[in-house]
């Protein structure tokens, strides 16, 4: 039923791309990342909660239709619906029926409940297509309860020798989990632009998030300290920070398992905290679907795919796919998220 192409995945019965790398007539859209949700599109279809994402990143005019979890839509015959996938606010799996052939794609995705994103859905279904971003053994995160802890008393160390906290993560996902953690600390929260501007706009539209201070000349005038600043990865060394000092700065990441992964984004501190799905969490979701051909399209693919091949005797393989961890694409363009 699903095709992988020079465009995107495409289904042809249903005249329709799965987060296309290229412009096309029709796209579904997994989530509002920048490698999965690209301009260009003449006519998108996203979760309900995507939608004023898509439209701040890709302009207020942008045509586009939403589902709620669970509707379903017939296209020509197919049967499509939006199911959770647990990665980011408004975040889905897309479940594709046809003649009896289920197909799900997942995009990104990961198990651990984070609070703020609805938790992963598994879908049976005889074609899985995966990330494996984080496909490797090595990658096992620690639980979301362990690493607030440890960030709260990172914050607090530095309250107590009167330092600003500065934590690094991306604008949309990883800044939301970071602020309702934060905010347990009890002293103001700043924010990089990409940022307020993702925060505010997910408040207008219904959900229950702390709200933070545009970090602006204005705003940090009268502000002695000791805050916590949110930025994304493109501020971090930039000359915008010297407003903050004192100040430690902490990366959040599952990256930060590596070793060397703090020492090369040159910060204090590193937390493991992370949107996709972990060794452990990828072995799960995929042995939930039942599904017998697996298709692996960014990450550690090879080596994942031949893991499931010798291990689970799946019909496992590696596809082409211009998707990458946002983290190196997202706000890297100022005001972008």
């Amino acid at each position: 039923m699903l095709t992988f192409n020079d465009k995107g995945i495409y289904c042809a019965q249903a005249g329709i791309y799965i987060d296309p790398w290229q412009p096309v007539d029709r796209a579904i859209i997994t989530h509002a990342h920048a490698d999965h949700a690209r301009p260009g599109n003449r006519r998108y279809l996203c979760h309900g909660d995507s939608t004023a994402l898509l439209k701040l990143r890709l302009g207020e005019e942008t045509t586009i239709q939403s589902l709620a979890y669970g509707e379903e839509i017939n296209l020509n015959g197919v049967r499509i619906s939006l199911h959770p996938a647990g990665h980011i606010i408004g975040s889905a799996q897309i479940r594709l029926s046809y003649r009896g052939e289920i197909w799900v794609v997942s995009g990104d995705y990961k198990l651990q409940n984070d609070g703020i994103s609805t938790p992963f859905e598994p879908i049976p279904c005889h074609h899985f297509v995966t990330e494996s971003t984080f496909g490797l053994p090595i990658f096992r995160f620690p639980s979301p309860s362990v690493v607030e802890r440890e960030i709260l008393e990172w914050v607090e160390n530095n309250r107590q020798h009167t330092i600003n906290s500065i934590l690094i993560g991306y604008s949309l996902g990883k800044a939301q989990r970071l602020i309702e953690i934060v905010a347990k600390a009890g002293i103001p929260i700043y924010a990089h632009g990409a940022i307020y501007r993702v925060q505010q706009r997910l408040i207008e539209n219904g959900h229950q998030l702390h709200p933070v201070i545009y970090a602006t000349a204005e705003t940090m005038k009268s502000q002695q300290g000791p805050y916590i600043v949110i930025i994304p990865p493109s501020a971090l060394g930039s000359t915008w920070m010297k407003k903050f000092t004192p100040y430690e700065t902490a990366y959040c990441s599952g990256w930060m398992q590596l070793r060397g992964a703090r020492r090369r984004r040159n910060v204090n501190r590193g937390f493991i905290l992370s949107d996709h799905a972990d060794w452990e969490q990828l072995k799960a979701a995929v042995m939930a679907t039942g599904a017998e051909n697996i298709y692996v399209t960014h990450g550690y693919k090879n080596i994942y795919a031949k893991w499931l091949q010798e291990n689970f005797h799946l019909k496992a393989m590696e596809v082409y796919a211009q998707y990458e961890d946002h983290l190196l694409i997202e706000e890297e363009r100022d005001g972008a998220i």
